[in-house]
Order: structure tokens, then sequence, then C-alpha cells
């Protein structure tokens, strides 16, 4: 080849390239960080329809929440648009300053949410989806029902309970009810709350750190009641079909899933887009009827069945009890411990 065709082929190419490139700027990308459970339903319900809507690519971030906060805390709050986190984590995200204080007037679906989910931590992510943490029991060998937190420490409970592990999403909460069995506010006397922890110990037979875990334990029947969250409620039952939900006097504690737009977001703009998204009738609808997420919009409607898997209905959320994430954020690093040395951790 001659030095000017040479030239030629390659000024060309320069050009074609020149024109493709603007084009191909065009297309931006959302990047979500999120647990990545679930996918091919996400993928069905959520990403390919607003793929369509936006014209955009998108790409994850995957892991358990201390994971991705860490990495999120590592970049400053940069390297994702939009970040999925259960209340706690998030809580710990807002005080790090790594999420930006949200402008709802992009989000006008939030209009149609139950109240808890709105502003649940003052001015940041809406809940995109509601849980609770509470108390499940075999009715076949717990004869007499568990109607209270209280109901815990019963003697005919003994060497039969698992409680989550203290540095899960409802470990601490376990120290606050052990707490307000003493009479005690656990956040002003740790003494008096883990004395109530203490007199718990002989109903316990494990800690479990995974719903996996504490599965297992009923299965081979080494449990009969244990301390945990809704999610995981199906899953036990279609090991031990026995299992029930207890229905306390006091209530169930909530569990916020909240969705936020970090403070380094790319695209910060396609973020209020999804998230605007994500609480729409339409996907809340989908997402609770094939059993992905508790639906946050007032709008959907479930069959008994459906719902039974979820906190679900204006009544069942008004009789939640919520606890304070800053609180237990700032007073859980002091409990570990103390946990600890009560179980031989």
């Amino acid at each position: 080849m001659s030095r000017i065709v040479a030239t030629t082929l390659a000024l060309g190419l320069a050009a074609t390239a020149a024109f493709a490139t603007p084009a191909f700027a065009q297309t931006k990308t959302l990047t979500i960080s999120w647990w990545g459970f679930n996918g091919e339903k996400l993928e069905s319900i959520i990403l390919a329809p607003f793929r369509e809507k936006c014209g955009c690519e998108i790409q994850f971030e995957t892991g358990n929440n201390g994971e991705r906060l860490n990495k999120l805390q590592i970049r400053n709050g940069g390297g994702v648009d939009v970040a999925y986190f259960t209340d706690a984590f998030s809580q710990q995200g807002i005080e790090l300053g790594l999420f930006q204080e949200l402008d709802r007037s992009k989000l006008p679906n939030i209009e149609g949410l139950y109240d808890i989910a709105k502003d649940p931590q003052g001015g940041y992510g809406p809940a995109y989806s509601i849980g609770r943490v509470g108390v499940v029991y075999d009715s076949a060998k717990v004869t007499t029902p568990i109607t209270s937190w209280n109901d815990l420490w019963r003697e005919d409970l003994a060497s039969s309970l698992s409680l989550p592990g203290i540095t899960t999403t409802a470990g601490p909460m376990v120290v606050v009810k052990a707490g307000e069995h003493q009479g005690v506010d656990a956040f002003a006397d740790a003494d008096g709350a883990f004395a109530g922890v203490e007199a718990l110990k002989p109903n316990v037979v494990k800690n479990y750190n995974t719903g996996s875990e504490m599965i297992n334990l009923f299965s081979t029947g080494e449990v009969t009641a244990a301390i945990a969250q809704d999610f995981t409620l199906a899953q036990i039952q279609a090991a031990v079909p026995t299992v029930v939900w207890a229905d306390l006097s006091e209530g169930s504690i909530a569990t916020l899933n909240t969705i936020n737009i970090p403070k380094g977001a790319a695209e910060p703009e396609l973020a209020y887009e999804f998230i605007n998204f994500v609480l729409s009738p339409e996907i809340q609808q989908q997402l609770a009827e094939q059993g992905v997420d508790a639906p946050v919009n007032t709008a959907v409607t479930l069959t008994p069945e459906q719902a039974a898997l979820w906190t679900y209905g204006a009544d069942v959320i008004a009789g939640l009890q919520s606890i304070d994430s800053a609180k237990l954020n700032a007073a859980k690093g002091g409990w570990v411990d103390r946990w600890n040395e009560i179980f031989g951790m």
C-alpha cells in the first residue's frame, strides 16, 4: 500500500470515528448498587422496561449492605447512581455524607406511598419496600401461642429459641426488646437491657447470621421459635409448614429498604427517573405479585394469598413499631462485645 493511500485510509477512518463518537456518547449508563437477588424477576419487571423507556444501559455493583456501603465510602459517594440499602445502612450513609438530599418534585410517585415510606430519614431516599422483624414459631410444638415479645422469656421455650446475631439487621433489635422486658430504655440503660439478654440466654440454642442458617435450625428441629424478618417466612414454611408468624400485642418492628442517590452520581437525572419508576403502582404491583418485594404504594391490591407473604395493608403497617436507626447505629458498636460475652462468641 502506498503512503498516500494509507494516509487517505487513516484519515477516512478517523473521520468515520469522529462522526460515530457523538452518537455513541449519547447512550447513558445508569449504575445501580444492590444485592443482586431475584435477578431474573428484576430483569423482566424493572430493568428491561426501564431500558426501553430511558434508552440507556444499566450496570450493577452487587454485594451485601456492608460491602457496598464500604465501597461507596472509599469512593466518597461516587461510582454509582442509585443505591439500595436497608434503613440501618442507609442511615450510616447519610451520617457519612454519602447521599444527596432529594428533590421530591422529581419523584411524583412518592405521593402515592404509605406515609412511613415517603421520607423515612429526613429528606433522603424513600422506602421502596417495607418489612417486619417479629417472632416465628412452630405451632405444632409450641402449644401456647406466642402473643407478646415478653413470651420469649417463657420457661416452656427453654433451649428452643434462635436469635439473629448482633451484627445482623435484626440483632440489635433484640437488645431493645430485652430492655423493654426489663422496663428500661436500652439506649439509656445498656446494663439493664443486657440483664434482659442474659435472662433470655437459657432459651437460646444458637445465634444465626443468615436466613438459611435459621431455616436449617427449624428443619432439623433444633429450634421451635426465632426472631426473624418476614421475608424468610415463606422459606421456613416450605421446610416446616406448621411454622407461623406470631401476632404480637405490641406489634412487630418495621424495617425499610430505601433507595438513594449518592452524592457523586454521574447520572442523577436518570437516577430520579429510575426511582420514580420503581415507586409506580404498576411496578410495585408486579414486584409484590411475583414475590420480590412488599409494596409501599397504596394503590397495590393483593389477594389474601399474595398478602400473606408481605407486610401489606394500612392496618398492618399502622400497627408496626419503629426504632430510630440513628440511635441504633450509635449504640450497637458498644453492644457487640457485651453480646459476645454472653453468648461466648
